[in-house]
């Protein structure tokens, strides 16, 4: 069987299934940068990387975003998300974080930060 190192086929359904039941935070993000609102940059939802799934990617600049919520604070979740980062930027994808109440209480202050990466 075929590596897939991106969109892998395996995680379709899984991919399908947190595009329909985003976190109000994803939520909130995606309407400010989807339909290349951003300064024309396309973002995709869901995109998958190896075997692990980011909210959010910017194809161009090779940028994920991830948004985080509570349990992303617990040790094991903390873990699987460095070796998630990790295997990520090993791919040449840079990852810049937010938790939810970021995206949530100070969505403009998340936004100047995804468009200083964008436009460096």
């Amino acid at each position: 069987m075929k590596d897939f190192i991106f969109q892998n086929p395996n995680l379709i359904e899984q991919r399908r299934s947190n595009r329909n039941n985003p976190t109000k935070a994803e939520q909130l993000l995606w309407e400010r940068i989807r339909k290349k609102q951003l300064y024309g940059f396309r973002f995709l939802r869901q995109y998958s990387v190896g075997p692990y799934i980011l909210d959010f990617y910017c194809p161009k600049m090779h940028l994920g975003i991830e948004v985080d919520g509570g349990y992303h604070k617990t040790n094991n979740q903390k873990r699987y998300d460095m070796e998630k980062e990790k295997f990520i930027k090993s791919t040449g994808i840079n990852v810049i974080r937010f938790d939810n109440e970021e995206v949530l209480n100070k969505i403009g202050v998340v936004i100047n930060k995804i468009t200083e990466y964008l436009l460096q």
